[in-house]
């Protein structure tokens, strides 16, 4: 499968009058959602991190990876637990027609799109993805959490921790703790063990071990 990006998506204007269709005032949180995330270039940041699981030219593109995962920040901010209750309020929601940048002539993403590429992309780059959204929605205000600050801006604990990486040796906070545990002897597979080791030990992070990859000024509290 080719990936799809959201260059190749850009579409002509409409030829007809554009009053004709209907529209929707749009959700303030869904806008200012996306003036950040465009602000932030995430949609290349999705695209370079996701390349590795698709093909460079053969098949037919996929869902760009910019959009599945705006698709599943829809699954978290709306309560949606199931990808056909996620496919369900895309197709019948303007606003995230909007969000999504899907025209009114187009096919919405359905539930079996959505699942397969999910389980196309692994839990590592789902996690450094939705830490690096959480970073940027800190940043601009949009959400607040408590344990952790980066430039004195509050971040959720476990999302920070995945997004920062080792100065010495460029190794992310997971691959750090799967080291360690290995050295002390710890089945420790799967990223919730990972953590539930990490919850037992005395943490120890220091600025002048870690840093932020996107941003090497940020402050680790």
């Amino acid at each position: 499968m080719a990936m799809g990006t959201r260059k190749k998506r850009q579409r002509q204007e409409a030829l007809w009058y554009g009053g004709e269709l209907p529209t929707a005032p749009g959700h303030p949180f869904y806008k200012r959602l996306n003036e950040v995330l465009d602000a932030a270039k995430f949609d290349p940041f999705c695209e370079t991190s996701c390349a590795s699981f698709y093909h460079q030219k053969l098949g037919r593109p996929s869902l760009p990876p910019g959009q599945y995962f705006r698709i599943m920040m829809i699954g978290f901010f709306e309560g949606l637990d199931s990808e056909r209750g996620i496919a369900w309020r895309i197709a019948d929601s303007l606003t995230l027609r909007q969000f999504l940048s899907i025209g009114l002539d187009e096919k919405t993403p359905d539930h079996v799109t959505i699942s397969r590429t999910r389980r196309l992309i692994d839990s590592e780059t789902h996690q450094r993805i939705f830490s690096f959204v959480l970073e940027q929605l800190a940043r601009a205000g949009l959400i607040k959490g408590k344990t952790i600050g980066v430039d004195s801006t509050t971040l959720e604990a476990n999302a920070a921790m995945k997004s920062i990486v080792r100065r010495d040796t460029g190794e992310n906070y997971m691959t750090y703790l799967k080291r360690l545990a290995e050295a002390e002897g710890i089945i420790a597979k799967d990223t919730p063990a990972l953590l539930r080791m990490d919850r037992k030990r005395k943490k120890k992070t220091s600025n002048d071990d870690w840093k932020s990859p996107s941003d090497e000024e940020a402050e680790v509290n």
